[in-house]
């Protein structure tokens, strides 16, 4: 018995290795060869915080795609705005007043646009805010609302859609977490700490998906992680080296996030080169980043 269980093992073992070898080489092809970018026509796109910024930004571009887009934000005017310019350019879009930290308020509106638009499929969540203090300068309020904000309106929104997503075997999930939700930053504890979860729960449900035994493979998931992005929210930006790691518009942020959307990308970091940096840090001890953290000397002044 323990000869065929140490067989077994090996066997199981050795195919391991060659499943790790053929995605390594793999995802060495699609590097150089990325997939073609899917269309979004006709897909019901819902963007959070869609008032302004990046939000107003990802609902232009994916419009003009030809894809659906419900904005919804708190602001109802900054909202409508955003609406009238889709219009103005021969697009669709529909407008919906909701706040996100209110799982009754979704789940009222996932309802109203079931009936008055159809299924969501692709679901954007971008609302956020960012505190931008040292922690003990932070008030009990800024960090409940940072975490129901930039966390919790993730898992009511994905309660409230997900499941049309599930019966049809089609949909999209993207969720924008941050650089902060990758490496910790000063000034910014519960901001880290809400990014952080966002990329831990695209992780989850991932998971939750893939081993699932329905067949769930036509639901993809997208997790954006960008640096600094002039959307107000940034208020005291510092850049070392502006010309390694500047601080980008909305637009030019957006259209990384549209074409990683689009290529179905897992996650992205905006620069790029974040991504690889970033791998590097988990090798090295941990004094290693830490310095090269010093050495770049960048991040957010507390306001």
């Amino acid at each position: 018995m323990k000869i065929y269980q140490g067989v077994v093992i090996t066997l199981e073992v050795i195919v391991l290795i060659i499943k790790m070898y053929a995605t390594w080489f793999y995802s060495i092809y699609k590097f150089f060869v990325p997939p073609e970018p899917k269309s979004v026509k006709g897909e019901i796109i819902l963007i959070t915080g869609a008032g302004h910024g990046m939000g107003r930004e990802m609902a232009l571009s994916f419009a003009k795609l030809g894809g659906i887009v419900i904005c919804v934000d708190i602001n109802p005017t900054g909202n409508q705005e955003t609406v009238d310019m889709i219009k103005e350019n021969k697009g669709k879009a529909h407008s919906y007043f909701c706040d996100v930290t209110s799982r009754s308020s979704i789940n009222e509106m996932a309802e109203k646009i079931r009936k008055e638009v159809g299924d969501v499929t692709m679901l954007i969540n971008n609302a956020g805010v960012m505190p931008c203090k040292p922690l003990l300068q932070t008030s009990e309020k800024e960090i409940r609302i940072a975490f129901e904000v930039n966390c919790l309106s993730h898992l009511w929104t994905l309660q409230a859609f997900l499941p049309a997503m599930m019966e049809r075997n089609h949909g999209h999930i993207v969720a924008m977490s941050s650089m902060a939700g990758v490496i910790g930053l000063r000034n910014l504890v519960p901001y880290c700490g809400t990014k952080f979860a966002v990329r831990g729960m695209m992780e989850a449900i991932h998971e939750e998906l893939r081993e699932d035994p329905r067949d769930f493979s036509g639901i993809k998931l997208t997790c954006i992680c960008p640096y600094i992005v002039d959307t107000g929210l940034c208020k005291n930006p510092k850049i070392k080296f502006p010309s390694l790691m500047k601080i980008l518009s909305p637009k030019e942020a957006v259209e990384n996030i549209v074409d990683a959307v689009r290529r179905e990308y897992h996650e992205i970091t905006i620069p790029s080169s974040l991504y690889y940096i970033n791998q590097m840090f988990r090798i090295f001890p941990r004094p290693v980043p830490l310095h090269i953290k010093d050495f770049l000397d960048s991040g957010l002044e507390a306001q």
